[in-house]
């Protein structure tokens, strides 16, 4: 497609499929967030540790965020940085779930709801990306602000370390089990770096635009979910085990990435042009 063909706009088929989503992330936050120890009856599988079931919960609120402010936009460079976030948190959850397929309550209607998602998720997503993406101009909005290069690099460099600790949750869960701040399991683990996955990829995702109206919502709908897991943490304190440095860690660790989206969208929100 031309440049000057390219109208920055967002097709219905990916307004259709937010709004499709968006009921299904509700119910899910609903029963992981605020009852977390019912999962073996409402859930798809049964998640024992109530911090597990709640940050998993917490990633559906940053969706259900970041979905509706996909249906109140109307340019597409504002939303592209969550979709390919999302490809890769549900493709990691659909392969999760093959490994481990003997641990989830087949013939529920929760189970028939997750695999109809993460079955069918990736694939649509991804396509829904490749196809938008050519609409975008590269153009930044007439008040937009610009975010430096430097600061790019160390968003970018905090993305790949977020990455890389989903690939050993995923690929070495015996290793992190024993390193993790509360209990999980292969499963768990797993689950675990399909969630830290989203914050790398979207962490390189604004590495590589340098337009704020780009970054906007997908910070919105980050600082929003790591709130949530931040209460989930005080909620469920007892289960981390606070004599270790891995439960201050990931605790001080998500306080600081919450502070600096924080600090991060003040500053740009009063740099941008009047």
């Amino acid at each position: 497609m031309n440049k000057e063909n390219r109208s920055d706009s967002i097709f219905p088929e990916t307004r259709w499929v937010a709004g499709l989503v968006i009921p299904f992330l509700v119910v899910a936050f609903v029963i992981l967030y605020f009852l977390p120890h019912n999962t073996a009856t409402l859930f798809a599988w049964e998640i024992k540790s109530p911090m597990t079931a709640m940050m998993l919960g917490s990633a559906y609120a940053g969706g259900i965020y970041y979905f509706s402010g996909l249906l109140m936009t109307r340019q597409w460079h504002r939303i592209k940085v969550g979709l390919l976030p999302v490809t890769t948190f549900a493709s990691v959850l659909s392969i999760t779930t093959i490994l481990h397929w003997d641990k989830f309550n087949h013939g529920t209607l929760p189970f028939f709801a997750w695999s109809s998602l993460y079955f069918t998720t990736p694939f649509i997503v991804f396509a829904l990306w490749l196809r938008n993406r050519r609409q975008d101009t590269n153009q930044p909005e007439e008040n937009d602000a610009v975010i430096p290069q430097t600061l790019r690099f160390v968003i970018g460099a905090v993305g790949v370390i977020t990455q890389a600790i989903a690939i050993f949750l995923f690929l070495n869960p015996a290793l992190m089990i024993k390193l993790w701040p509360w209990s999980l399991t292969p499963l768990t683990s797993r689950v675990m770096a399909a969630m830290f996955s989203l914050p790398g990829i979207v962490g390189l995702g604004m590495a590589l635009d340098d337009r704020w109206s780009s970054a906007k919502i997908i910070l919105q709908s980050q600082g929003f979910s790591i709130l949530l897991i931040l209460f989930a943490v005080f909620r469920t304190r007892a289960e981390f085990n606070w004599g270790t440095p891995g439960s201050w860690l990931f605790t001080c660790g998500l306080a600081g990435m919450l502070a600096g989206i924080i600090v991060f969208y003040i500053y740009f929100n009063t740099r941008q042009k009047t």
